[in-house]
């Protein structure tokens, strides 16, 4: 099983593949004290994976999701279109669409006997636009 994440704003795209994500998960939130089914809703989804260091001239993605983790709520680049697909034998198993998802938490982590870091992304739907969160699947991989 592999991921594909995408993320596009205004004036960049971010590409993590397989050889980068080590899990993902997607997680629909609502308040765990309710008795009936809650109208506050929230989508939630969490990547993590491996820091590889870039060679000959490649772009380090996870860099840029550092940078846009940085990026204040009061610029429209905070929120950005993220595709999450879960690929499982030339197959999509999920595909998971935030419209309009913002960083909550970023951490890189490193160390010195690993040889690699790693990166943990924690990221929302906005929601007032929760409603535009798309989930899909079941479908060949490009």
């Amino acid at each position: 099983m592999g991921f594909r994440l995408t993320i596009e704003g205004q004036n960049e795209t971010i590409s993590l593949g397989m050889d980068n994500i080590t899990t993902a998960h997607f997680k629909s939130d609502t308040p765990d004290d309710s008795n009936a089914r809650a109208t506050d809703l929230g989508s939630i989804m969490e990547v993590t994976g491996k820091i590889i260091t870039p060679v000959d001239g490649e772009p380090d993605d996870t860099m840029k999701l550092a940078i846009w983790s940085q990026v204040s709520a009061e610029k429209a680049d905070a929120y950005r279109n993220v595709i999450l697909e879960v690929i499982a034998g030339d197959q999509v198993v999920r595909k998971v669409t935030f419209p309009n998802a913002f960083v909550v938490d970023y951490t890189e982590d490193f160390g010195h006997t690993e040889g690699i870091g790693t990166f943990n992304l924690f990221i929302k739907q906005k929601k007032d636009k929760n409603e535009l969160v798309t989930i899909e699947g079941g479908y060949a991989a490009e």
